[in-house]
């Protein structure tokens, strides 16, 4: 079977940190993927708030999600407070990625890698539009 490979940026340069919720669980009694991809937007929103944007105004416009990708490395269950790293990186004319590694504050165990493509988006024109320089240069560092 194939796997898809993600590769991480060499540094994070935000984290946050999030317990895992009862609603989170799957039947199989442990964060469920759906409930990822939840966590890893409020990261997102987290890190996005950091530098003094929303995703609903990036310089004027707003952020869109093209793709999701989310590696699993261990379990995380109710009441784990999980370390999520977030770093942007592979910028494109259209966007970017967010990166993201979700880590067991207690054990130290990495729960999951994750990876989101994010355009930039006109919405009152309904099109994607290039990222704002101010935007990408914060994203940087």
């Amino acid at each position: 079977m194939a796997r898809i490979k993600l590769e991480l940026p060499g540094t994070f340069p935000f984290s946050t940190e999030i317990a895992v919720r009862i609603t989170d669980l799957n039947y199989g009694g442990h964060l469920g993927n759906a409930d990822t991809l939840v966590l890893i937007h409020e990261a997102r929103v987290r890190f996005v708030n950091s530098l003094g944007y929303s995703e609903i105004d990036v310089e004027g416009y707003g952020t869109i999600m093209l793709d999701a990708v989310i590696q699993f490395k261990s379990q995380a269950f109710a009441g784990n407070v999980l370390v999520i790293e977030v770093a942007a990186g592979d910028f494109s004319r259209i966007g970017c990625d967010i990166f993201y590694r979700l880590t067991n504050k207690e054990t130290g165990a990495v729960v999951a890698v994750a990876k989101t493509g994010v355009s930039i988006f006109d919405y009152e024109n309904q099109k994607r539009v290039s990222p704002p320089e101010a935007f990408v240069k914060k994203l940087q560092g």
